[in-house]
């Protein structure tokens, strides 16, 4: 058995630090995560936040590219909602163009903000078009297909630069919902386990995506498990560690429910709302302990999940914490026998040096 592991870096801003601080604490990641043989390392969008840094993961994952050699980066993810898909095609090709292969799109459904936010993102859109026909687009638009109908007034409209090796396209969410559309688009997906802790919802939503699969592009299912992880020298120490945080959902009158980072954030996005709204504070759905037990519990996900790669993203107070967790979890699946990681770890010596 073999696991590809991915990481998601949501640019955390730690207390008594600055957003220039937190930035160079990714970059540190990295790189890191580079040598430690990671596959991929995903960058988040989130705006209006004291507490997390990454607003435009295009600029970061650019600055990251500059700063490693193979190994994947994207998005985890881009909002789509706000945005033009033209103009996120071009971005994204761009960074192919600079990536050589290895640049990532994921897509996702959440605002990543306050309704504020939301409001001056959007400012001066009307009539957007649901979140599917846009993902289309920038599908389209970074594979450089025409569109069938020739007499639309946008037939023939290319996004440049037109590249070899495009971004690589992900669906990301936390619902079944989600999964049938990837599904329907015949797309990669990625199930945030740790937004939507509800192992049975994510086991559905991977059968529904794997039985509604559309493969007349020539594609196969993929699939991804997004799971918060923090591996420590002890048991005791992981617990102390997971305790640092507290999963904050808003439930709004009129049905939708967010994750947020914290109770103040979630209070915000209440009164904003303008909506009558119920705030619910959850211990985390996290994967916890030493390597030898993080190691086996990842073990028996992929047995239950039978996923393709497992996305992990890391919260701590402390970036050296962060970073050994990281390092511990390297070691975890090594001594498991999952040959995947070294695997990965080998090919970027041969790269790198």
């Amino acid at each position: 058995m073999s696991i590809r592991i991915g990481i998601l870096d949501q640019t955390p801003i730690y207390e008594g630090e600055t957003p220039v601080q937190a930035f160079r604490h990714t970059i540190e990641l990295a790189k890191a995560a580079e040598r430690l043989g990671f596959h991929r390392l995903w960058v988040s969008e989130h705006h209006d936040s004291e507490h997390v840094a990454g607003s435009s993961p295009e600029v970061l994952i650019s600055h990251l590219l500059a700063h490693t050699e193979r190994i994947r980066l994207g998005s985890g993810g881009v909002m789509l909602q706000h945005y033009s898909p033209y103009k996120v095609a071009e971005n994204f090709n761009v960074l192919a163009a600079l990536g050589q292969g290895r640049v990532d799109l994921g897509i996702g459904r959440a605002p990543g903000g306050l309704p504020r936010s939301t409001q001056a993102l959007q400012e001066g859109v009307s009539d957007a078009a649901p979140l599917k026909e846009k993902i289309l687009q920038v599908k389209r638009y970074i594979h450089n297909e025409p569109l069938a109908d020739e007499t639309h007034p946008l037939a023939g409209l290319r996004a440049a630069p037109v590249v070899d090796a495009p971004a690589e396209l992900y669906v990301l969410g936390a619902s079944v919902d989600s999964a049938a559309m990837a599904a329907e688009l015949g797309l990669p997906y990625v199930f945030s386990l740790f937004i939507n802790g509800n192992t049975e919802v994510a086991q559905e939503a991977f059968r529904v995506y794997r039985e509604q699969f559309d493969r007349s592009g020539g594609s196969e299912p993929y699939v991804a498990l997004a799971a918060a992880l923090i591996v420590a020298e002890t048991e005791e120490e992981a617990k102390e560690l997971t305790s640092e945080h507290k999963l904050v959902k808003i439930h709004l009158e009129g049905g939708k429910t967010l994750t947020v980072g914290s109770i103040e954030q979630a209070e915000q996005f209440g009164e904003q709302s303008n909506e009558k709204y119920r705030i619910e504070v959850l211990e985390p759905s996290t994967i916890k302990g030493n390597k030898e037990s993080v190691g086996r519990v990842v073990a028996k996900l992929q047995r239950d999940f039978a996923f393709d790669e497992l996305i992990v993203t890391t919260a701590t107070r402390d970036f050296g914490k962060r970073l050994r967790s990281f390092e511990l979890l390297r070691e975890a699946l090594v001594e498991q026998g999952l040959d995947a990681f070294e695997a990965e770890h080998e090919a970027i010596q041969t790269v790198v040096g």
